[in-house]
């Protein structure tokens, strides 16, 4: 009904006038009036004349204090004193049969239909009142439509008063910071807890110890071992046969003697891994098989839980090996197994502890580099420990190399530089399971896709799939996105990269930082400038730049390391 609704209850007319908002800023008064039928009457009146009334009547007859007809007063000038009405909607001067304080005296006659309430009626006006409420008056100075009686109370909601009250200094960014900042902080709270952290000290110089007094350890801060439990246990809920496989057999303990030293990424999934293996009766000491992939809080709750870890996220190139030596060279403890992801374990403890290496009983490796390497010790007649090969195993090709691939390679390209995929045209250099996935991931979020690769089924299954198989040289100068996932070294050279176009997105997702050629881009022409953690521009004399992720370093791990 316009600005009133009517609703009728035991006989009753009930009515509720309501202000709109006059500021798109602040909040302004609203007043609601109830009016209620003192009889169930069948007769309701169409007029109410509007009678000026002085304080001591108006308490008598509205059942009001004289605070509160003071505080319905206008000031001089009419309207709210702090958002006057505009010209065309200001009411007429005050005269007699109309005021802000006034009876409400019935008429005979009907109710008016709903149409009279109508704003945009030219014979009316809003007569608007300080404390918020309104009336519909015609030129002759009577309301066309209103209840019978009035309540006695009338509540007040002065929402205005609260807002201001409110304090008005609020830190704003500037716009600069919005754009460049804003997206760096979206990546920080996705990230681990240590991102922002200002502790710039090496770990190794740390004494740090857990709550059991052990400092056979090196992280980057035992304190945020809480928060890494909780990570932990929700991936649990995500890892049910190995839940299944410890609540079956530990108490068997079968792998009791078995001395595991591991390096693989630390995070939370292989955390749930060594506590199954720590549960199941084995001794375990763990590295990190990625400089950039270790969730530092994980880390900080196997070293809390009493497993000695060294690893955190943003090692030296010496921090990686150190951490790698300080798990084998132990004291009285000689590792009998070797659980491997890349071979930079295996080939550690060949090169420096021959005598420990013939003593190991097998190798688990689950990566396509390290199995490379591996067979290169195998054809030299050098690989005198048996060893596992659980990169081919459908579980690993399938789920691991395909389907997680095809995840984490949107999941690590938006953390790192919140672009759009779609229309973006992106070369994918191998067309193995990881560059299946990533090709499959891509092409589903609208991008162009292209394909090289040099194995002819490999390529013949890029063809039947919908991808357009090109070489490299062929688009470098067009491409927005490259990936490489060949597990190859030189697929792109220091060419390749002077013929990108400008912000053009250079990553790796194979384990090897090799397939890259990014030694070339350590020249005095060439600037580096860190963006964020692990994104760096390249920029060149002529001003083009391009987007380097991870210094393209295993940047698949990086990425399913959630850092």
């Amino acid at each position: 009904m316009g600005e009133g609704r009517g609703r009728e209850a035991g006989g009753g007319a009930e009515w509720e006038l309501e202000r709109e908002s006059e500021s798109a800023v602040a909040v302004e008064a609203v007043m609601s009036v109830q009016v209620v039928s003192a009889a169930a009457a069948a007769k309701v009146p169409a007029e109410v004349e509007l009678k000026d009334l002085s304080p001591s009547e108006a308490e008598s007859q509205l059942g009001l204090s004289t605070a509160a007809v003071g505080a319905m007063v206008p000031p001089a000038g009419g309207g709210d004193p702090e958002a006057p009405a505009p010209a065309a909607e200001r009411p007429p001067a005050p005269g007699p049969g109309s005021g802000p304080t006034a009876a409400l005296s019935p008429a005979a006659g009907k109710v008016p239909q709903a149409s009279a309430m109508k704003r945009s009626d030219p014979h009316h006006q809003h007569q608007r009142h300080r404390d918020g409420g309104e009336a519909l008056v015609s030129p002759d100075g009577t309301v066309t439509e209103a209840p019978r009686t009035v309540k006695k109370q009338i509540q007040f909601a002065d929402q205005k008063q609260e807002f201001n009250k409110r304090p008005t200094k609020i830190g704003r960014r500037s716009l600069s910071r919005s754009i460049s900042q804003s997206s760096t902080d979206s990546y920080s709270s996705a990230a681990s807890y240590t991102d922002s952290s200002d502790d710039e000290t090496s770990p190794r110089d740390k004494q740090q110890k857990n709550s059991k007094g052990s400092s056979d350890f090196c992280v980057k801060n035992i304190k945020q071992a809480e928060f890494g439990r909780r990570e932990i246990e929700i991936a649990e809920q995500e890892m049910p046969a190995l839940m299944a496989l410890r609540k079956r057999a530990q108490g068997e303990k079968p792998l009791a003697g078995a001395k595991i030293v591991g390096c693989t990424h630390i995070t939370a999934q292989t955390a749930v891994l060594m506590e199954t293996l720590g549960a199941l009766g084995a001794q375990c000491r763990w590295a990190a098989c990625n400089i950039y992939s270790t969730l530092n809080e994980v880390a900080a709750a196997l070293a809390e839980s009493g497993f000695p870890v060294f690893a955190w996220k943003g090692e030296s190139e010496d921090d990686f090996w150190w951490c790698i030596d300080r798990c084998v060279n132990v004291e009285g403890w000689q590792p009998n197994m070797i659980l491997d992801d890349g071979g930079d374990l295996t080939h550690w403890i060949y090169k420096k502890y021959p005598n420990m290496f013939k003593k190991i009983k097998g190798i688990v490796e689950e990566s396509v580099t390290g199995v490379h390497r591996l067979y290169q010790l195998s054809k030299a007649g050098k690989l005198c420990v048996p060893a596992m090969n659980v990169n081919d195993s459908v579980t690993k090709q399938k789920f691991d190399n395909l389907y997680c691939c095809r995840e984490s390679i949107l999941d690590g390209l938006k953390r790192t530089t919140d672009m759009m995929f779609g229309g973006k045209q992106v070369v994918v250099c191998g067309y193995g399971e990881v560059g299946k996935g990533c090709c499959a991931a891509l092409k589903a979020m609208g991008s162009i896709v292209y394909v090289t690769e040099i194995d002819p089924i490999c390529a013949l299954q890029a063809c039947m799939d919908g991808f357009r198989l090109v070489k490299l040289n062929e688009v470098i100068r067009q491409v927005d996105i490259v990936i490489t996932c060949t597990g190859n070294k030189n697929v792109v050279t220091r060419e390749h990269l002077d013929r990108m176009k400008n912000s053009c997105i250079v990553c790796n997702m194979g384990h090897s930082n090799t397939e890259i050629d990014v030694a070339s881009l350590r020249t005095p022409e060439l600037t580096w400038e860190r963006v964020r953690s692990q994104v760096d521009h390249v920029i060149w004399p002529d001003g083009k730049r391009i987007v380097l992720l991870a210094e393209v370093e295993s940047a698949d791990d990086y990425y399913c390391g959630r850092s």
